[in-house]
């Protein structure tokens, strides 16, 4: 079936380009004179697998930059030929139509992997096989967008029966669904892989200082001597800000419900629990910090149906992980 495309909307503001630091990367001051000398960043907007896109490439030499800039897209395009799920000619298309898929290629096998260390560090909450009870949803609001309730119990055990991301076999031969039917998205964390492989590229071809959003975000500072202030947005007003998060050489990335809504009222939003089928918002949004972008948009996907308790689990056994909670209250919980 042919769905309207759903975008997932991003709530990561950049609040200032770059802030000096001095001493400890969490006492931002008022820009000083290293700030005043560095040369203006060379920037390209666009968009990378349906999201805001946003290289700022700080470089004296603008062509330079500028090449940078073209191999980024290029890269970019190549990615999105892999894992896109709205092109009928990207590999993960492929694989989903037939169930399997020979000679995959190493991006596709690396992005499973972290898929599957994520899964189980959340329980499962984190399950690219969720792609069939998104179809669900998707055809059922379809019908009717003014629904007051989810697809029948029948329909989501259906779905929920081909939501099984153990049942996902691969190496670098083949890879290959055990159950008819079963489909993958990497919605909840291509676009942080994405971002990740930008970076690298910027970093190897001897880049010092970036920050790159593909979708999530992430800065660059091989010197460690300044930190960009991120926004998180305020769930109700896009130019309100509920608090502001530095960024050195981390990734931030933000997952909430009203990004994306299936039904009219807002009661159903693209965030799925993959173990009830649920897609009834447990917050208003989760943000998470981690030293790459594919690992803190995989959590911040898996943390927006997980519990506090299960969340702080998560984080007690990662390193460098920061979470926080907007609670439906509106307070904010910080893990």
């Amino acid at each position: 079936m042919n769905t309207a495309r759903l975008t997932r909307r991003r709530f990561i503001g950049i609040t200032a380009a770059v802030a000096a630091v001095a001493a400890t990367p969490f006492a931002a001051r008022a820009v000083g004179s290293w700030h005043a000398s560095a040369p203006k960043p060379t920037i390209w907007r666009g968009i990378a697998l349906g999201a805001d896109a946003e290289l700022r490439i700080y470089h004296p030499d603008k062509s330079f930059a500028a090449s940078l800039i073209q191999k980024a897209v290029a890269e970019v395009a190549r990615l999105e030929k892999i894992f896109s799920l709205y092109r009928e000619d990207s590999i993960l298309t492929r694989l989903n139509r037939t169930g399997r898929l020979n000679n995959p290629p190493a991006d596709l096998l690396a992005v499973l992997s972290r898929s599957r260390e994520i899964h189980a560090l959340t329980q499962g909450a984190f399950d690219p096989s969720i792609q069939p009870l998104w179809a669900a949803y998707a055809r059922h609001f379809a019908q009717q967008p003014d629904r007051r309730s989810a697809p029948d119990a029948a329909v989501l055990q259906r779905a929920l029966s081909l939501v099984d991301f153990g049942s996902v076999h691969f190496d670098n031969k083949n890879i290959h669904f055990a159950k008819p039917g079963m489909a993958l998205s990497f919605n909840g964390i291509a676009q942080g892989y994405i971002t990740d492989r930008i970076t690298d590229m910027l970093r190897e071809a001897g880049l010092e200082r970036a920050l790159v959003d593909m979708g999530e975000i992430r800065g660059l500072d091989t010197h460690r001597r300044d930190v960009w202030q991120a926004g998180i947005r305020h769930p109700d007003y896009a130019g309100a800000l509920l608090l502001k998060v530095p960024l050195q050489n981390q990734a931030l990335a933000t997952s909430g419900g009203y990004g994306t809504m299936l039904d009219e009222a807002g009661r159903f939003t693209h965030l799925f629990d993959p173990k009830s089928g649920s897609s009834s918002p447990r917050y208003r949004s989760v943000s998470v910090m981690a030293d790459n972008a594919a690992a803190a948009d995989a959590l911040s996907t898996a943390f927006a149906v997980s519990s506090a308790a299960d969340i702080r689990a998560a984080v007690a056994q990662t390193a460098a992980v920061k979470a926080w909670l907007v609670m439906t209250d509106g307070q904010i919980e910080t893990i």
